[in-house]
């Protein structure tokens, strides 16, 4: 089953609001983000607020910035990768 965003609103001062499909939903503080790289959009307050779902579920504006679900429900929740997925774990990587 993949968890995927079902709604997202955005906040005052570079948060979001997001609600994911299993029921987990809540803040999430994207503020040391503003001015980074193409995160220098943000700046513009107008254009953080046109925050929506994209078509495969990611967190976009526009077609110029997009985030991962997984990464946002790892920092929502505060879990690591392992612990939501624990096959992860199971698998060993030889170098």
């Amino acid at each position: 089953m993949l968890i995927r965003p079902i709604e997202v609103k955005p906040l005052k001062n570079y948060r979001i609001w997001i609600k994911f499909s299993d029921g987990k939903a809540g803040e999430i503080d994207l503020a040391d983000y503003v001015g980074k790289g193409i995160f220098k959009l943000w700046k513009d307050l107008k254009f953080f607020k046109t925050v929506r779902i994209g078509s495969s579920g990611e967190i976009v504006w526009n077609d110029k910035i997009d985030l991962c679900p997984d990464t946002l429900y790892l920092k929502l929740t505060n879990q690591t990768p392992e612990k939501l997925f624990p096959k992860l774990k199971e698998e060993s990587v030889d170098a």
